[in-house]
């Protein structure tokens, strides 16, 4: 839908910050928005405006409560954008640490003996909090294989690996190595058909900018994001604790409330950046769908943001005007197959006798913006199973246009 409308591309590209020139290199396509995708000029002037705010939220006066009104209306609009009903959302220093908060308060309140599942596909964040609490804790830690050839996990595989010792679990929703998305609510089936009441934490991080997340249909217990992945800014992370999760024993000052996750001041500019992701998808719901309510074009701006992404993967892979794609092209090896329904915005490939370092060296300096993955703690374990020291990732996002991927592919071509 949105490949057949260039008006709306250039609306969508309008609405972000240094789309087509980096202020340190000048012209330049951006395919790395796995490391960070582009920010919205909104969330830019948002920032600047709080930065400068000198009050503190919660004072008795009109701006420490204007603050708090602000708060209230970011987490709000974050229920509606993550369709959730219940729970409560946080602010914290970063998606990692926010997984590594919610997995250590499950993994110290269930029983000792008792066991942690997670899964060989998994970004190290997860996997290192639950390896590292499972220890302490004296929980057995239960670890599911991936799909190699696919680069997916599978409810299959966790119902393999599945009793009813298991309390704590641990989903990664999308990876940034291979591109591909897990069938989290199938998932979820699996783990809770055997142990119904363990908790479930969700690694969304790289998943968010894709669209698409539904929290009332997961049935999770904790769901983490990195803002600055998903058209904010840096410098913060959100969570998402379901009620149960929330009143467990944690951390937390003398005399809190119960459900006081929070520590010291928030940033109330980063809580109205959300607000600010929101509306952008808000607005881009209105411009592909006639949907009624504002939740109705959040989904539809999913739905077509993983169409029009699936068309810009599809062209890098098959190949766009008279350029072939990757899979035709025999010095390069596409890791997860060329045709994977469950690929979401990101080739990750090799090139024949180059190193993928190098690889990215060439395509920077032809302003091709893309980053290499090597087989170190947070891309290993995908990458040495399959006997690969380094990857090339490219990126997408639906800002970006199959003009610049025939760009690329021309550049890779010449690699032969």
């Amino acid at each position: 839908m949105i490949q057949e409308k260039p008006e709306l591309i250039e609306a969508i590209r309008s609405r972000f910050a240094h789309v087509d020139t980096c202020p340190f290199q000048g012209p330049r396509i951006f395919f790395e928005n796995a490391g960070g995708a582009l920010t919205l000029k909104s969330v830019g002037e948002t920032s600047a405006y709080y930065a400068t705010i000198p009050d503190n939220q919660g004072r008795a006066n009109p701006a420490g409560q204007g603050l708090v009104d602000v708060i209230k209306k970011a987490k709000a609009d974050l229920a509606e954008f993550t369709n959730s009903s219940s729970g409560q959302f946080i602010v914290g220093e970063s998606g990692t640490e926010l997984l590594f908060r919610m997995i250590r308060t499950a993994c110290v309140n269930v029983p000792k003996g008792s066991k942690i599942i997670g899964t060989t596909i998994e970004h190290p964040a997860s996997r290192s909090a639950a390896h590292r609490w499972a220890e302490v804790m004296e929980l057995n830690y239960v670890s599911v294989p991936h799909d190699n050839e696919a680069g997916i996990v599978t409810a299959e595989a966790y119902a393999e690996k599945m009793t009813p010792e298991v309390s704590v679990a641990t989903i990664l929703h999308g990876s940034p190595v291979t591109g591909m998305g897990m069938d989290i609510a199938k998932i979820v089936k699996a783990i809770r058909k055997v142990s119904p009441d363990c908790f479930i934490i969700v690694d969304g991080i790289q998943h968010a900018a894709h669209g698409q997340i539904d929290l009332d249909a997961y049935d999770v217990d904790g769901y983490a994001i990195s803002p600055y992945k998903v058209f904010s800014r840096h410098g913060y992370g959100v969570a998402w604790l379901s009620d149960r999760l929330s009143k467990l024993p944690h951390e937390q000052l003398m005399g809190a409330p119960e459900t006081a996750w929070e520590f010291g001041t928030r940033d109330a500019g980063a809580y109205a950046t959300m607000s600010d992701v929101v509306s952008y998808f808000d607005w881009l719901g209105g411009e592909v769908s006639d949907a009624p309510g504002r939740r109705g074009r959040i989904e539809a701006a999913g739905r077509a943001v993983h169409e029009y992404e699936m068309h810009l993967t599809t062209r890098a892979i098959h190949g766009t005007g008279n350029l072939p794609g990757l899979a035709d092209m025999p010095h390069v090896e596409i890791i997860g197959g060329a045709d994977n329904p469950a690929r979401e915005g990101l080739v990750s490939f090799t090139v024949r006798g180059m190193t993928s370092p190098e690889v990215v060296e060439t395509l920077n300096g032809q302003g091709i913006r893309t980053h290499s993955r090597k087989a170190d703690h947070f891309s290993g374990n995908v990458l040495k199973p399959l006997g690969l020291e380094d990857c090339v990732r490219i990126s997408m996002c639906h800002y970006n246009t199959e003009q610049e991927v025939a760009k690329l592919l021309a550049a890779v071509n010449e690699m032969a």
